[in-house]
């Protein structure tokens, strides 16, 4: 069931953090766009983290908007806030995922301080993947992976080292695939619970308005690299994904996706997304949903 939210709504690929009492969401736009609540229900703009696009973005990915930055991903690590965010543009696999390090999401706080790291993972033409859509998430044992993938291979996870950067000599390990042409499938996020590791996709097509067909998809596996299959027993290796929104989930709204997980204090896990509103000509708008769990697996309520 949607939580009922006000203020500013726009939003693309969005993931929430709280420090503080606040909650603060990042989303993909130029500087990456950052806004804050106290209830995580009402929304203000609160300025952007770059003012401009860091030295590097320039050489590693010629075709990228001046300081446009895609699907930025926050977790705490080591006494700071590492964003990983990707520049790239559409279409095209020569994209870069890179990585800043903040001393505090309160960007007005006299104790911000933001460090450039640079990039972590780069793709090119003769790739077979493309560096865009970065996640981290943790094996529960101090072991921290990179989720990235867009269309291309699909979804695939890689070590990272305790920096936050990927590991020397880590292997790449494939999880998700439509083995489509093209192969529809994006903005993976993996969340752990219960000694089970749930990944959730986006099959489809966004960015198209009303025309977008986005949807999520979940699929669970015992290891945090995978196998991962979804409820009818299908592996997402090879399409699989057990639906949980799409463009007949609300009337009022086209395309799902490109999802995020937020686990709050009192203990309930929310699911935000995007989805195009049909009352407001096809604007991509802030979804929140509370997770509910049967045996197990996650489910949202009509």
């Amino acid at each position: 069931m949607l939580l009922e939210l006000s203020g500013d709504l726009q939003t693309h690929d969005p993931t929430i953090i709280k420090e503080k009492g606040k909650y603060y969401r990042i989303q993909t736009g130029p500087g990456i766009p950052l806004f804050v609540s106290d209830n995580l229900k009402e929304w203000k703009a609160y300025g952007h983290i770059f003012n401009d696009s860091p030295s590097w973005v320039k050489e590693k990915v010629p075709l990228a908007r001046k300081n446009d930055f895609w699907a930025p991903d926050c977790l705490f690590r080591k006494g700071s806030y590492r964003i990983y965010y990707s520049v790239s543009s559409f279409g095209k696999n020569t994209s870069a995922i890179g990585m800043c390090k903040l001393s505090t999401l309160d960007l007005k706080s006299k104790a911000f301080t933001i460090e450039d790291c640079g990039p972590v993972l780069c793709s090119r033409e003769k790739n077979d993947f493309n560096a865009i859509d970065a996640q981290v998430c943790s094996d529960g044992m101090d072991q921290d992976y990179l989720l990235f993938g867009s269309f291309w291979k699909g979804l695939q996870l890689v070590k990272l080292n305790e920096e936050g950067f990927v590991e020397e000599g880590a292997d790449f390990i494939h999880i998700a695939s439509r083995n489509l042409i093209p192969n529809s499938i994006e903005g993976g996020f993996i969340y752990g619970r219960n000694d089970m590791y749930f990944l959730f996709a986006s099959h489809d097509f966004c960015c198209r308005g009303l025309e977008s067909t986005y949807k999520i998809v979940v699929g669970a596996s015992p290891s945090i690299e995978g196998p991962y299959y979804d409820g009818e027993g299908r592996p997402m290796l090879q399409g699989g994904g057990s639906l949980l929104r799409d463009g007949n989930s609300f009337s009022a709204f086209a395309g799902p996706g490109h999802n995020s997980i937020f686990e709050d204090e009192d203990g309930k896990t929310y699911i935000v997304y995007h989805a195009y509103d049909r009352q407001k000509g096809g604007r991509p708008v802030l979804q929140i949903e509370e997770i509910k769990w049967k045996n197990d697996w996650p489910y949202l309520e009509e």
